[in-house]
Formats: C-alpha cells, sequence, structure tokens
C-alpha cells in the first residue's frame, strides 16, 4: 500500500542523513587515527592519549565547522517527514 511505501522510503532516506551527516566526523577521526598510528610506529611512542585526545580534538572541530550544515539538513528532513505526514493525515 502507499503508507508501506512511504514508510520504507522514510527509514531509506533516514539512513542516508545519517551516513551523509555523520561522515565528516568518522573520516576525520579516521584520518587523525591512522596519522597518529604512522606518527606512534615510528617515534615507537606507545601512550594511548596521544591517540585519543587529537581525535577528540578534531572530531570536536569538525562538529563545530559543519554544525550549522548539519543542523540546516536535519531541519529540512524534519520539514519533509512533517509535511509526509500531514500528506498522509489529510
Amino acid at each position: 500500500s502507499m503508507s508501506e511505501e512511504v514508510i520504507i522510503d522514510l527509514f531509506t532516506e533516514s539512513i542516508k542523513i545519517i551516513l551523509v551527516l555523520s561522515a565528516p566526523m568518522l573520516i576525520s577521526g579516521m584520518i587523525i587515527g591512522l596519522i597518529i598510528v604512522i606518527f606512534q610506529a615510528t617515534t615507537q611512542i606507545q601512550e594511548s592519549t596521544l591517540r585519543f585526545v587529537p581525535k577528540m580534538i578534531v572530531v570536536f572541530v569538525v562538529m563545530m565547522v559543519t554544525g550549522s550544515w548539519m543542523i540546516r539538513s536535519l531541519v529540512e528532513y524534519t520539514e519533509y517527514v512533517l509535511n509526509l505526514i500531514d500528506v498522509i493525515i489529510y
């Protein structure tokens, strides 16, 4: 039925939004992690905080830079969902 298609579309769109919005933080964390691992391998420094703190800082900075885009995307998606609910109900 129509509502099953709508639910599947909503679920698919939700997964896309989650992946797109989390990608900048995940990718930046992965890149900085790789750089730190290479640095630790070359210097023989095996300090666990050396892995965690820079990742946390980079992810936080990326969140600050992409925050307005993330919020705008979530607002657009929420408006889309609410409009869809409105169409289904009426």
